[in-house]
């Protein structure tokens, strides 16, 4: 089997990427320093421990196996945490990404499926983004993003490297057949702060905003099931090999959820109530953020068919009452 080199594979969109890519017939090679991914996830392929930032390291792993194409999930991810500490982001997201592009390159390793994110579009409230639509991020985390993408396109010049680049908001849901999930410490993401609340796991969840210019007053995003995610990151990976060249994709279901509707689906799907209590707005959030994804479904043949609210939540609560990794 040819080895694709996926960093950031002990997390969770990553592993799932792992569990997807062995049952395409690749060989996943996880690259972690396993400072928010956990070991335990790692179930598809070997694991090599090292930062992004470990030139000498990166290189030893490309000189081992040698892999036919990167897929790259490293990098911090909490907009507010960015927003405080931009230095950390700028050092772990764009540097790391540096270095390691400058070793896939050396090691004549050309495909490169990169994870960005819709934060490079910056605060286009309400309307559906698309790969055409300007991208201003207002944080450090989506600037990284944007900087490595920058990256890519450079080396892409100069080196031949070809890149398929991903941007979407919020991942949810679960392997159906439980064998990882999400599992963040501490939690940031809506549905498991709301499955932990069901659960008694923490105190009622906390509706930021209930003014909003929505149906139901409180503020929608787009949610994609992390199955059909990953399963767009296959046909990118099958896109560079195939020879059509570098290309971004937006991926995205074009309508999004309020997060009542995400509540109410979660009482439905696991038949008990989300304890709940309402709070001011919180600074910077937005009334609308959503993408479509028409250029994925008409040339990558993308169909988000897990991607409604019922089958995020139902994957994500079975994974949920029974699924974690040892600290």
């Amino acid at each position: 089997m040819d080895n694709i080199l996926v960093t950031g594979g002990a997390g969770y969109i990553g592993s799932h990427a792992c569990k997807a890519l062995r049952a395409a017939g690749f060989n996943p090679v996880t690259y972690d320093n396993l400072v928010t991914g956990w070991e335990d996830a790692v179930k598809f392929g070997p694991f090599e421990r090292g930062d992004l930032l470990d030139r000498a390291r990166l290189d030893e792993v490309f000189a081992a196996y040698r892999p036919v194409a990167v897929m790259h999930f490293a990098a911090l991810s909490q907009v507010g945490e960015s927003m405080q500490a931009p230095g950390k982001y700028w050092l772990n997201n764009a540097g790391g990404s540096l270095t390691l592009i400058e070793a896939a390159a050396a090691a004549g390793c050309q495909r490169f499926v990169f994870s960005s994110t819709c934060a490079t579009y910056g605060d286009q409230d309400n309307v559906v983004l698309d790969e055409q639509s300007v991208q201003l991020p207002i944080n450090a985390y989506g600037a990284s993003k944007r900087a490595i993408e920058d990256m890519l396109s450079d080396f892409g010049a100069s080196h031949g490297i070809e890149s398929v680049i991903f941007r979407y908001f919020n991942v949810a849901g679960a392997d159906p057949e439980g064998e990882i999930g999400e599992f963040h410490q501490p939690e940031t993401h809506l549905i498991p702060l709301i499955l932990d609340a069901i659960d008694g796991k923490r105190a009622a969840l906390t509706i930021f905003g209930t003014d909003y210019d929505t149906p139901d007053g409180t503020c929608i995003r787009d949610y994609v099931h992390v199955c059909d995610l990953v399963d767009a990151h296959i046909l990118g990976l099958n896109w560079l090999v195939d020879g059509k060249g570098s290309r971004a994709f937006n991926l995205g279901t074009g309508a999004g959820f309020s997060v009542r509707e995400v509540m109410e689906r979660a009482a439905m799907v696991t038949g008990k109530p989300v304890p709940c209590s309402e709070g001011p707005r919180r600074a910077g959030d937005c009334t609308k953020l959503v993408s479509g994804s028409k250029r994925a479904e008409d040339e990558l043949g993308w169909r988000p068919k897990r991607s409604t609210l019922e089958h995020m939540v139902a994957d994500a609560w079975r994974w949920h009452q029974s699924g974690h990794y040892a600290k």
